[in-house]
């Protein structure tokens, strides 16, 4: 049976071995528990965005945002609060068409803003 498996093309491998996993959940009904631990992994992972921007702020970016002047720090700060209340509103309500839009939208916006805001500090900096 080894031997079996070791000639089939790697491809119909991984659909046969996907095919197994979904025919173990629908055999022992245990759809209810794959939603559950998708909302789980939807929390930690917006938990582990949030730890490794603070992170990043912490180390690299506070001392340089300091130095810049109150327009610019708030600009910079609001369209982070902005990115995290948008991710979070994702994550909560989920998005299809037009909120989908409007969710990459608000994220593509926020993030010119700080990268322009950022770019146009260091700048005037150096």
């Amino acid at each position: 049976m080894r031997g079996f498996f070791s000639r089939i093309n790697p491809t119909v491998r991984g659909l046969l071995i996907v095919a197994a996993i979904a025919l173990v959940i629908v055999v022992l009904q245990l759809q209810a528990t794959l939603v559950a631990l998708s909302t789980l992994l939807q929390i930690v992972f917006f938990i582990a965005i949030a730890i490794v921007l603070y992170l990043l702020w912490r180390d690299r970016l506070r001392w340089e945002i300091e130095t810049w002047g109150d327009r610019p720090r708030w600009v910079f700060y609001g369209a982070g609060a902005l990115i995290l209340v948008d991710l979070g509103a994702f994550f909560a309500f989920g998005a299809s068409g037009l909120g989908a839009v409007a969710f990459l939208l608000v994220l593509g916006i926020c993030g010119y803003a700080m990268y322009r805001t950022w770019r146009d500090q260091r700048n005037l900096s150096y």
